[in-house]
């Protein structure tokens, strides 16, 4: 099947032409005509196999069949997503599928301020891409209604629920009116997100799935380092330097600290990086995935937050520098590369402490990962051997105590060497001189002129001043 076989209106194939597609995946082959026939539907999809598309197209073509138009404060179809990247990329997915229409869309989230965005809601959109928090807050605010929606699409449903939006997602679904045209779609579905699915689409609903839950593609070749902690950015630098094909390479790291640690490794070593993570500013996030983007950085180190917010094209290699504790997070992971058809390589590091989270990957995946050319380690420094010390504080926040500080005991002195402290020495009283006082106060100091007096009614202060320029000087 073609795209252009498809019952999409000419300005949609027009814009299909534009963007390059010809071929619809599968989930895009399977999931269009249903959607256009306005059935609910439940996609179960790894990242990279053309959602966005599967639900985008339809929507458009459904919104100009209607023959409706927009209200002020209102939105017809609203897409909710988990991270600001990835609204911000599904936005410009529906402008680009739009583009010869009169179809308007805009995109809501939080982490910048709210009055571009509220003038953006001001006359009403037909698309609205958002993310709970904000969206929560500015319908609170009276900048935007759904009395008037038609279509919801909750992406990323399992994410959702890993980052906590269960209660706001909750919260939106009752705003919702009844008649609607519902989507769902995730990678994963766990018993949470089935009995979510529940709660949202009506009865009997189309269920797509394009590749068995949690599986990686296959077209993405893997490969694993067993190296200490230690050694880990040395042998990240060391394959970098080897391999000159790595031109567009994605590492993932466990903590915002690991993230901006591994740039400053890579940077000594000459090669052009950036981190992105929660504690980076929205602009700098921007800026980070753009130069990434258009190549002017080789590597782009994130967390987790990114796993699936990041949507970028011909990523060659993925490196998993910290195994993840969750396994499915592992498949988002990895995911970043070999889209559109394309193949792409995953490297993972696995330091011993991390051999449990290994299996866990291998038992969901269902593949024993191969392990790389052990050549390269010849090429890095001798491992430095690991105290007691060290390994509990690498494990630490992996579920395992903090070490106990030993508390060294206390020895009483005997009688016969305890010395008394000499009694401490008050210094001498001196006698004050009388201070000279305004009308009606006591020209006495205070006996107990050994305290100190408060700043404020110290002499010479301005407070002081003042008060006496009033007539009101304290005692």
């Amino acid at each position: 099947m073609l795209f252009s076989e498809l019952p999409l209106a000419n300005p949609l194939q027009r814009a299909i032409r534009a963007v390059g597609y010809e071929t619809p995946t599968p989930i895009q082959e399977q999931s269009i005509p249903s959607l256009l026939e306005g059935k609910d539907l439940l996609g179960i999809a790894q990242t990279g196999t053309g959602k966005t598309a599967a639900f985008a197209l339809p929507i458009l073509q459904l919104l100009l069949d209607s023959g409706k138009f927009r209200a002020p404060k209102t939105c017809r179809a609203l897409i909710l997503l988990p991270t600001r990247e990835l609204a911000i990329q599904v936005e410009e997915c529906f402008k680009q599928y739009a583009q010869f229409t009169a179809i308007s869309s805009t995109c809501i989230f939080g982490g910048v301020g709210d009055a571009s965005q509220k003038n953006c809601l001001v006359r009403g959109v037909d698309v609205l891409v958002a993310t709970p928090g904000r969206l929560l807050d500015l319908i609170g605010q009276k900048a935007v209604s759904l009395k008037a929606l038609e279509f919801f699409v909750l992406d990323e449903a399992d994410r959702m629920l890993d980052m906590g939006f269960i209660h706001d997602i909750r919260k939106v679904v009752a705003l919702l009116p009844q008649k609607r045209q519902n989507l769902f779609f995730s990678a994963t579905m766990p018993d949470d997100i089935t009995k979510l699915a529940s709660t949202i689409l009506r009865p009997n609903p189309v269920r797509v799935e394009v590749a068995p839950q949690s599986t990686p593609i296959e077209r993405i070749r893997q490969e694993l380092y067993r190296i200490d902690k230690r050694r880990k950015g040395a042998l990240l630098k060391e394959l970098l330097q080897e391999h000159t094909e790595m031109k567009k390479v994605l590492v993932f790291s466990r903590t915002k600290h690991g993230a901006d640690k591994i740039v400053r490794v890579l940077e000594k070593a000459g090669v052009k990086c950036a981190a992105i993570h929660g504690n980076k500013s929205q602009t700098r996030r921007q800026e980070a995935l753009k130069n990434f983007k258009d190549e002017k950085i080789r590597v782009l180190v994130a967390t987790d937050i990114a796993a699936r917010g990041i949507d970028v094209d011909d990523v060659s290699h993925v490196f998993n520098y910290d195994l993840p504790d969750v396994p499915e997070t592992f498949v988002h992971r990895i995911g970043r590369t070999a889209r559109a058809g394309k193949d792409g390589i995953a490297i993972s590091f696995c330091a011993p402490d991390e051999e449990q989270d290994l299996r866990a990957i291998e038992k969901l995946t269902r593949i024993r990962i191969p392990e790389g050319d052990k050549a390269i380690f010849e090429k890095l420094p001798p491992p430095q051997k690991e105290t007691p010390e060290s390994e509990m504080r690498n494990a630490r926040g992996r579920g395992f105590p903090k070490p106990a500080r030993q508390q060294k005991p206390v020895q009483s002195p005997e009688p016969s060497q305890a010395s008394p402290k000499p009694p401490r020495q008050q210094p001498p009283k001196t006698a004050q001189p009388a201070q000279h006082a305004g009308p009606g106060t006591k020209s006495e100091q205070p006996q107990n002129s050994g305290h100190h007096r408060h700043r404020r009614n110290r002499p010479g202060s301005k407070a002081r001043r003042r008060m006496r320029a009033s007539g009101n000087t304290p005692n």
